[in-house]
């Protein structure tokens, strides 16, 4: 394929050549906003100049470092996660982001906390998924006391700990799941849910909120007792097996972190799709295989461009204003997904 010319950049961008030809040479001063329509058409297109027209865009703005720890490189979610990270890092109009995207090693404290001082070494700002472990306290507590701002994202850490957590309600999202299940079930039964770790503050949440509306408002329905998966397929899909051997009168099942791969191989295996109610959390490739095959009732999703989008204002807001420049908390609407909207 030929190279793009800069003729093809204008026509992109939805500017003259002239327009291009300033950017490119700063030789006048070029709106802002014109400036990063011609970045993105550069961008999209593959035009060859692309880092020179960041340079000039972007030459006058504040540059950050900002971190961030995710868990499970090889999940879906985490990965669209990375993605939408940098995808917001290069949207934003007011700063220069360098971004960092790390996972631990394993899910021990250790290895967390070698990430975290790692990460905290080389960087502005650090926004972590992590559990609440005393060890990952006290390096979240060493970050904030070298004047490092740290962000907690999809599951919270003890407040007054954190500068700010940046997610979704999880109590909110665990009596959603419980609401379906109770509405959409054939009859009363036995209900159950699967949590990673109860280290996880978003994990304890969604059970207390599933838990708690079952209490409340549909006491018909037994909620067995809660199963630990570790997040993982291997483990969800023998403890399910297990759940729909030991419970033939099973009308629900919540999985409220991950592993949900699991659950779905075994309601495929086991044939109950439609029969059981199944709530997952996250629009992954599996669980949209999964509602357009009826095995899975609902899918809870974190609208993660938005927060993306918000984290960086927050983190950068930080930087420059210190902690009080932000909220403690950012409760983002999640996002619900049935068969007939995926």
């Amino acid at each position: 394929m030929r190279r793009p010319t800069i003729s093809d950049l204008a026509r992109a961008s939805g500017v003259s050549v002239a327009t291009v030809d300033r950017v490119l040479n700063a030789r006048h001063r070029v709106r802002e906003e014109t400036a990063r329509r011609v970045y993105d058409a550069a961008q999209s297109i593959g035009y060859h100049a692309v880092g020179l027209i960041k340079q000039r865009v972007f030459e006058d703005l504040p540059q950050y470092k900002l971190a961030f720890l995710l868990q499970k490189p090889t999940q879906s979610f985490y990965q669209s996660f990375a993605r939408e990270i940098e995808t917001a890092a290069r949207a934003l109009t007011t700063a220069r982001i360098q971004t960092q995207i790390e996972f631990p090693s394993a899910a021990t404290p250790a290895a967390i906390v070698e990430k975290i001082k790692t990460l905290g070494a080389r960087n502005q700002a650090v926004a972590l998924v992590g559990p609440d472990y005393p060890a990952v306290t006290t390096a979240v507590e060493e970050l904030k006391e070298r004047g490092i701002p740290v962000f907690s994202l999809l599951s919270d850490l003890a407040t007054g700990v954190r500068d700010a957590y940046v997610g979704i309600n999880n109590r909110k999202v665990g009596r959603t799941a419980a609401w379906t299940i109770a509405r959409t079930a054939r009859q009363p039964g036995k209900v159950a849910c699967f949590v990673g770790s109860h280290r996880f503050h978003g994990h304890e949440l969604r059970e207390i909120g599933f838990r708690s509306y079952f209490r409340e408002n549909a006491p018909e329905f037994d909620v067995v007792d809660t199963l630990i998966n570790l997040e993982t397929a291997e483990i969800t899909h023998e403890a399910t097996l297990t759940l729909l051997q030991k419970h033939s009168d099973l009308v629900g099942l919540y999985v409220c972190g991950g592993g949900m791969e699991g659950a779905i191989s075994a309601f495929r295996e086991e044939g109950v799709g439609g029969k059981v109610v199944l709530v997952v959390n996250e629009l992954t490739p599996d669980s949209k295989a999964g509602l357009a095959d009826d095995i899975v009732a609902m899918a809870i999703g974190t609208p993660l461009p938005a927060l993306c989008k918000e984290l960086m204002v927050l983190m950068t807001s930080a930087i420059e204003n210190g902690e009080t420049a932000v909220p403690g908390q950012l409760f983002l609407p999640f996002d619900i997904h049935i068969s007939e909207n995926i």
